[in-house]
């Protein structure tokens, strides 16, 4: 019986699968110029001290320079955390490579206002901007303001990487912006503990669950990449099932909540409702 029953499951995920894969596409989320187009010159305004207000042109600034351009749509805490990271490593190489944070509104005034009480925790060697044409930034670029950052990396005026970000995350996507980077200036990608981020230390025997599921849950990350990040959880699981356990006792009540559409893309909901059927327990 219980053989039918592990049979009838999986036959169920599988054709789900085939479903959500085929619908994940259409989650996909664009922001901003697509790798090898063009990066179109624009204005924006200093944010601080007594050149406030004065415009100037990224592009121009940047000369002959690789450029990364964090253009940020909303302030949250893990936009900022995101950005701190990706200005330390920039500030590093900051003879080859020009760097600016733009931040998008449709109130320049009050965002002034908010980046100075705020300019503590943002970098102290990066440009950090306002762009004066709204919360949809320069026309060109094509931003979508669905999204918390629009992260562009380009060299001589054309896009090389392009990283739309809904849920910023340390972990899941410092990295990946930092590798396309560090091969064009040709450095070593460094580790996130080089750049200061301290591992997030879990009391013995917990489960550190942010940490294994939210590379799965990027809502920014493609098929590949979420069942490259399912494949490392499972590895998990195979070496320690109270990992399983854990993990799938999330799933479930994620699915109980009624809510798994908020989780990630379609393929990492697969993902949930798999570990839900296989380590989770059903509310009754």
């Amino acid at each position: 019986m219980r053989w039918v029953t592990t049979s009838f499951f999986m036959m169920v995920v599988c054709s789900q699968s085939s479903m959500l894969l085929a619908q994940d596409e259409a989650q996909q989320v664009f922001s901003g110029p697509q790798p090898g187009e063009s990066m179109e010159a624009f204005d924006v305004q200093y944010a601080f001290g007594d050149i406030a207000g004065v415009t100037m042109q990224p592009l121009k600034e940047a000369g002959d320079k690789p450029t990364l351009l964090i253009f940020v749509h909303k302030l949250t805490r893990p936009a900022i955390g995101l950005t701190r990271v990706l200005t330390k490593f920039a500030e590093q190489h900051q003879k080859s490579l020009y760097t600016n944070m733009i931040f998008l509104t449709d109130d320049v005034t009050a965002t002034q206002q908010r980046l100075t009480r705020a300019r503590q925790a943002l970098p102290t060697k990066t440009h950090v901007t306002i762009a004066p044409q709204g919360i949809e930034g320069p026309g060109a670029y094509g931003l979508n303001r669905k999204v918390t950052l629009t992260i562009l990396f380009g060299d001589e005026q054309k896009v090389i990487s392009n990283t739309a970000l809904i849920e910023p995350s340390v972990q899941a996507d410092a990295l990946k912006v930092i590798t396309h980077i560090a091969k064009a200036l040709k450095v070593k990608v460094p580790t996130l503990a080089e750049l200061g981020v301290e591992p997030r230390m879990a009391a013995a025997g917990a489960v550190d669950a942010r940490a294994l599921l939210g590379p799965v849950l990027n809502k920014e990350a493609t098929v590949v990449e979420v069942n490259a990040a399912a494949k490392k959880v499972e590895a998990e699981f195979a070496k320690e099932p109270d990992v399983a356990t854990h993990i799938g006792g999330i799933a479930q009540r994620i699915i109980d909540s009624g809510k798994l559409e908020n989780y990630g893309t379609k393929r990492a909901q697969f993902y949930l409702f798999k570990w839900a059927g296989l380590y989770g327990k059903p509310k009754k």
